[in-house]
């Protein structure tokens, strides 16, 4: 699996509280009568006291209660959600589980496919709790703003929102406004009153003033909180109090400027240095600033903590004191003084005191902060050092964009300096899924080469470039310049860049695969097995895996294959990363041959789910489609296969797919065969080319010299090509066709050749799809004592279905349940239909909600599903609803 990025906890802790706080029973009852809301929203400009309030709130009501700081590295909504989900294991660990892993894949799902699973998890919270998204005006991402609208639509009754921020969200408020779905505190809700000025002014920041001073300062600063701790700061030492706040005048932000300067010329001189050299941070610690200062003579968390005593705008993250942050406005402020602050060449001491802490970031294994530190110093050498090494993964997309971010923000007169910044753009871009421009991207790093002396390093950078290219071509099915460009890849590469190596080996197996040259891909594919376990590249040991299963299924080593498919999906462990839709389709296909076709469809339907998943590479979803027709077809539903098909040809219509459209035909010409439409499955199977389906097609029309004629070319072909799985269908097709024209004799023995490929593999749909004309052939064989065992199978699933065909004759078209719904799981089951959660469903029936939870167990049991929408699928299937 691709190493995820590592979570920073700091961002889930509630900010605890300080051992004075002014109490604000309006504004708590406020918060209180939210619960009964979905939405508790408290919008106000910065130093209104919202964190402050709503950690006061949460210590007194006794509910669990998940909190995430947001900061702008969240606008990604992969990063976003996965934090989310963080936040919410606080309570429950096992939420969201499942989640994690697909967000760290190079293209995630949508949003709400990810919330979907997610609220799915939500309902094995059985208490009322809360969640806090804090500072949420940093979120400058449409794509989040929509996944925030799909979470309050779809929020649970036993799950709470509140949002802190300095401005409205872009979300529906007026609709839940009007539906009374929302609780707001607003600035004039938050400014203090003069008896609150007044405790916070003389009891938390321990000033004497009096009732007069107080409610002067108080009428200045219009209650706003930060101002009243910033003239208290000011005022502590000052002799003549009254006079200070009778020259106490200006709009906020005069004031802010004018109070934080005099806060900074009242601290002693090595606390100022400190706080001005330390801003450049987002998060602090002790050793963290003792690394950037290099000042022997104080101690870095002594400081934090004296800056923390001192209510100096300093923020604990956790309640060990270990990490702090400063007030966002306060270190806004305090990184423009810095530079105002230091003589002479100001840049070059800024950035020297981020490459101090891009060391420090990285000799404590947080790369990712270690390579923003160092793109902020302008150090390109050592940013690109530091985005290519192994600590930062570049299959997790909350990553990738940081470095994308970073690359997009160089002149060009920077990349073509450094060429492999050019490259390293292209290879993340498609790392994401992304086509455009990365050609052009490649291009220009070539044209930066030119003239440059050939050397090891850019003959490695030539061949990166090669592969970048080999896999752009791969995206769109270009196999020529597949095998030129992973030739010049491989041709170029350094031999210890074992990882990159590895993915041109891998570049090169599937490019033999669409060839037809299969041995040539199974060398491919283990060599790239081999060098990417060298390199520790699960991802690529991962893809080079399953095209290794695809060579073993062709050459129908069904038990093989399986295994390596098996193999893949622990690799991948509980990931349902995208790129495993191909093990778990691989897996359906060979579970299908063998006539396990309940759990054929359960891989299938896995299979499509990740497909969907893609955003560039999204034709997968189609041959799912196609597999998951072929099944409905197997067991009966024409009309079924029929609508998937269709589905499917027009989504390859539509989208340009057009090579996906023989893998559609060849299915719906089965169906319309099924169907008796012999005119429109002839001319079918003529459009595309379908050899085998044409002798179909010819069979049903009572054609069989033609059919035999197509068969006996076809098979010539495929024994001369070696493909193993084309010539065990071609065989059984042919035993069938000359049964056909009345050579039964021939047949049988063309039919004994074929048992003796297929019996090794295990093959049963093979011979059982072709019906009753296969199943008299295969009599015939058992007659002749021709080996009993595999024939005997055979007929054993033959007389199975005839018996199913039999029973189901006189009865509904679908089998009643083995132990039937009681009156009560009925009422619960209409009331799932009808869309009401459980806590309404507690109301609606006068139940506990544990009783609630255990019938809907009970029907999911009996209906054999996992969701409510799946029950609710079957259930109408069953005619119970």
């Amino acid at each position: 699996m691709p190493s995820p990025t590592p979570i920073l906890a700091t961002k889930l802790y509630m900010p605890p509280l300080r051992p004075e706080v002014v109490s604000r029973p309006r504004l708590l009852e406020r918060l209180n009568e939210g619960l009964r809301r979905h939405l508790v929203l408290i919008s106000a400009p910065a130093g209104f006291g919202k964190t402050t309030l709503v950690s006061q709130w949460l210590a007194l009501i006794e509910r669990p209660a998940a909190w995430l700081s947001l900061d702008e590295g969240d606008n990604d909504p992969a990063r976003f959600l996965t934090y989310l989900v963080a936040a919410l294991q606080t309570i429950a660990a096992p939420v969201g589980e499942g989640v994690l892993g697909v967000l760290q894949s190079p293209q995630p799902p949508p949003p709400e496919a990810i919330l979907t699973t997610l609220l799915n998890d939500l309902t094995s919270i059985s208490d009322q709790f809360v969640l806090v998204f804090d500072d949420y005006h940093v979120i400058d991402a449409k794509a989040i703003d929509q996944a925030l609208t799909f979470l309050l639509e779809h929020l649970p009754p036993h799950m709470h929102l509140v949002i802190a921020t300095r401005e409205d969200p872009p979300l529906p408020l007026a609709r839940l406004r009007a539906g009374g779905r929302m609780t707001e505190v607003r600035a004039a809700d938050l400014r203090f009153t003069p008896s609150e000025a007044a405790a916070f002014l003389n009891q938390v920041m321990g000033l004497r003033l009096s009732a007069q001073d107080i409610a002067a300062l108080e009428r200045r600063t219009e209650g706003w909180i930060a101002g009243l701790q910033l003239a208290a700061l000011s005022l502590q030492g000052q002799p003549d109090a009254a006079s200070f706040i009778t020259s106490f005048t200006g709009s906020h932000h005069f004031v802010m400027d004018y109070l934080l300067e005099e806060v900074l010329e009242q601290q002693p001189e090595s606390v100022q240095a400190f706080l001005l050299r330390t801003s450049i941070l987002e998060r602090l610690c002790g050793p963290l600033c003792d690394a950037i200062l290099l000042d022997s003579s104080a101690s870095g968390q002594a400081t934090l903590e004296l800056l923390d005593r001192a209510n100096l705008f300093i923020i604990p993250l956790d309640n060990e004191r270990h990490w702090y942050r400063y007030h966002h406005l306060f270190a806004d402020l305090l990184r423009q003084r810095l530079r105002q602050s230091i003589p002479g060449d100001a840049e070059s001491q800024v950035n020297e005191l981020h490459i101090r802490a891009s060391q420090w970031f990285e000799d404590n294994g947080l790369y990712l902060e270690a390579f923003r530190h160092a793109a902020a110093a302008h150090e390109i050498e050592r940013a690109e050092r530091l985005m290519g090494g192994k600590g930062i993964p570049r299959h997790f997309r909350g990553a990738v964009t940081t470095l994308l971010d970073w690359l997009e923000s160089l002149p060009a007169i920077v990349l073509n300096s450094r060429p492999s910044l050019w490259w390293r753009h292209a290879s993340l871009l498609l790392v994401i899924g992304q086509t455009t421009g990365v050609e052009e991207k490649l291009q220009a790093a070539e044209a930066a080469m030119q003239g440059a002396e050939e050397d090891d390093e850019t003959r490695n950078l030539v061949g990166a470039i090669a592969e970048a290219r080999a896999t752009l071509a791969l995206t769109r099915y270009q196999v020529e310049p597949m095998l030129v460009q992973s030739r010049r890849a491989l041709e170029y590469l350094h031999p210890d860049n074992q990882s990159m190596r590895a993915t041109a080996h891998w570049t090169l197996g599937v490019a033999h695969m669409f060839q037809g040259d299969r041995a040539a891909a199974r060398r491919a594919y283990t060599e790239a097995i081999a060098l990417s376990q060298a390199a520790g590249d699960i991802f690529t040991i991962i893809l080079a895996t399953i095209g290794l299963g695809n060579v073993q299924e062709a050459d129908n080593q069904l038990y093989l294959a399986a295994e390596t498919y098996r193999r893949v999906l622990q690799m991948a462990s509980d990931q349902p990363l995208q790129i495993i839709n191909e093990a778990h389709l691989g897996l359906a296909r060979i579970l299908y041959k063998w006539n396990d076709l309940d759990a054929a469809e359960k891989h299938g339907r896995q299979s499509l789910n990740l497909a969907r998943q893609y955003e560039s590479v999204i034709d997968r979803f189609i041959i799912s489609e196609v597999f998951l027709a072929r099944l409905k077809l197997a067991a009966g539903d024409v009309d079924g296969a029929a609508d998937l098909l269709a589905q499917a040809g027009q989504s390859a219509r539509q989208q340009n797919f057009v090579y996906r459209l023989p893998d559609v035909a060849a299915v719906q010409v089965l169906v319309l065969l099924r169907q008796g439409n012999l005119a429109a499955a002839a001319h079918l199977a003529q459009a595309h080319e379908l050899r085998l389906i044409q002798a179909r097609v010819h069979l049903a029309q009572g054609d069989t010299s033609a059919a035999l004629a197509l068969l006996e070319s076809w098979r010539d072909l495929m024994e001369a090509k070696g493909w193993q799985d084309e010539l065990l269908k071609v065989m059984v097709l042919q035993a069938v066709a000359l049964q056909a024209h009345g050579e039964k004799d021939k047949a049988v023995h063309l039919l004994v050749e074929a048992l003796a490929l297929a019996e090794p593999g295990g093959f049963v749909r093979l011979f059982v799809d072709e019906g009753p004309p296969m199943a008299y052939l295969l009599s015939e064989a058992a007659i002749q004592s021709i080996m009993l065992d595999y024939t005997g199978k055979l007929l054993a699933v033959f007389k199975a279905e005839e018996q199913e065909c039999e029973d189901t004759s006189s009865q509904p078209a679908i089998q009643p349940l083995l132990e039937p719904l009681s009156q009560r799981e009925l009422e619960v089951l209409h009331l799932i239909a009808q869309g009401l959660s459980n806590q309404e469903m507690c109301e609606r029936l006068f139940l506990a909600l544990d009783t609630v939870k255990g019938h809907n167990r009970k029907i999911f049991g009996k209906l054999q599903v996992e969701r409510r929408t799946e029950a609710v699928a079957r259930a109408r299937e069953l005619g119970l609803l």
